[in-house]
C-alpha cells in the first residue's frame, strides 16, 4: 500500500548504498549517514526488505537507482518495466531517481550487462524519446549516469561527454557523474578523465557516485575493470577533488556490490568524502579572503560642506551650524552661577 511520506531533500553530502546484510544493522543502530541509495529493482516486489525501507525512509533522506530500464533500446522502453518504476517512486517518495546511459535488452530478453551505444545523432533521438517518456511517467526529472566503458564504436560522430550535455539541453534530465566510471573508461579508452568531467554541464549534475574498481591484466594491456568490490583507490579521490573544486558540494554516493565489507567501512568511506568536500570549501573560502585582503582598497573620498548639503543630511546641518554667527553671551560670574544653581 502506498505510503505518502514528507519528501526529504537530499543534502550536499556522502551517502551510502543500501545493502541487504546492513538492513538490519541500519534500522538498530540508527548511524549518522547522510542518505541512502537502493537499487529499484530490489524493491519492486514485497517482503521484509521492502518494509524496513518504509521505516528507514522515514529516518534518511533516499534516491532510487535503476539498472534495468535500457534508455538505449532501439525498440523502446519495457512498460511493465517502468510501471514498477513507478510504483516504486510512488510508494517511497525518493527525492532522487536515476539511471543508467545503457542498452541492456535484445529482442525481449534482458542482458546482464549495462553495454554502451553509438554516440550519434540517430541514438540521441532514441534515447531522447525514452528519457521524455520515463520523465512523463514519474513526473519528475531523471538523473542519467556516464558509463564505464570497455569498447567502442568507431563510428560515433560524439563523445559521452557531448552526448550527455545534448541530452540535458532536449529533454531537462539531470546527470549522475559517476567519477569511477570517468577513470575506468578514460583509462580503457585512453582519454583525459578531467576534461571529461569539465565536458558536462555543472548545472546538471545532482549526484555523484564513488566506487574501487578492479585492475585485470592483459596481455600487455592493463584493464579498469567497474567492480564496486573494493575500496575508493586515490587515483579516483583524485579525480573527486577535481570535480568538487569544479562544481562545488554533491550529494555523494559510496557504491560497493561485491565483497560487501561490514557496514563501518561503508561509513567510513562516506567520511572521507565529506572531510575531503570540507577541505576543498575551506581551502576555497581562505583563498578568496586572502584575495579580498591583497586587494587595493580605495582612497576614502573627501566630502566638502558645500556638497554635502545636497548629499548628507547630518554633514549639511552640520555644515549650516558652522557657518551661522555666533552671538556673544554674556556669562555671570562664576561665584553668582554657582550660588544661584545651589
Amino acid at each position: 500500500m502506498s505510503r505518502a511520506f514528507q519528501p526529504l531533500a537530499i543534502p550536499a553530502s556522502a551517502g551510502i548504498g543500501l545493502r541487504s546484510p546492513h538492513i538490519s544493522e541500519m534500522l538498530t543502530r540508527r548511524p549518522s549517514a547522510g542518505w541512502l541509495e537502493i537499487h529499484a529493482e530490489n524493491y519492486m516486489g514485497d517482503g521484509a526488505g521492502v518494509e524496513a525501507l518504509e521505516r528507514l525512509r522515514q529516518i534518511y533522506p533516499l534516491s532510487v537507482h535503476g539498472v534495468g530500464l535500457s534508455l538505449g533500446g532501439a525498440r523502446g522502453l519495457d512498460r511493465d518495466h517502468l510501471e514498477r518504476l513507478r510504483r516504486v517512486c510512488e510508494r517511497f517518495q525518493p527525492d532522487l531517481v536515476s539511471e543508467h546511459l545503457a542498452w541492456s535488452v535484445a529482442d525481449g530478453a534482458y542482458l546482464n550487462d549495462l553495454l554502451p551505444l553509438r554516440y550519434d545523432e540517430e541514438a540521441l533521438a532514441i534515447v531522447t524519446r525514452n528519457v521524455e517518456t520515463v520523465q512523463s511517467t514519474l513526473k519528475r526529472q531523471v538523473l542519467i549516469e556516464n558509463l564505464s566503458a570497455y569498447v567502442a564504436f568507431a563510428d560515433s560522430s560524439m563523445n559521452e561527454a557531448e552526448f550527455l550535455a545534448e541530452l540535458v539541453a532536449r529533454t531537462g534530465c539531470g546527470l549522475l557523474l559517476d567519477v569511477n566510471n570517468v577513470q575506468v573508461s578514460a583509462h580503457n579508452l585512453q582519454y583525459d578523465a578531467t576534461a571529461f568531467i569539465d565536458a558536462l554541464p555543472a548545472d546538471a549534475i545532482g549526484e555523484i557516485h564513488l566506487a574501487g574498481h578492479a585492475t585485470n591484466q592483459v596481455g600487455a594491456d592493463t584493464v579498469l575493470i567497474d567492480d564496486h568490490g573494493s575500496r575508493v583507490p586515490p587515483v579516483v579521490w583524485s579525480l573527486y577533488r577535481h570535480a568538487i573544486d569544479r562544481l562545488g558540494p554533491r550529494p555523494t554516493l559510496i557504491e560497493w556490490d561485491t565483497d560487501v565489507p561490514v557496514l563501518d567501512v561503508l561509513l567510513g568511506e562516506a567520511m572521507w568524502a565529506d572531510m575531503l568536500t570540507a577541505s576543498i570549501m575551506f581551502n576555497r573560502k581562505q583563498a578568496a579572503r586572502q584575495a579580498a585582503a591583497a586587494k587595493p582598497r580605495p582612497m576614502p573620498t573627501l566630502l566638502s560642506f558645500e556638497s554635502a548639503r545636497t548629499s548628507m543630511p547630518v554633514l549639511a546641518a552640520f555644515a549650516a551650524a558652522k557657518a551661522r554667527p555666533v552671538m556673544p553671551v554674556a556669562l555671570p560670574p562664576m561665584e553668582g552661577g554657582y550660588h544661584a544653581a545651589a
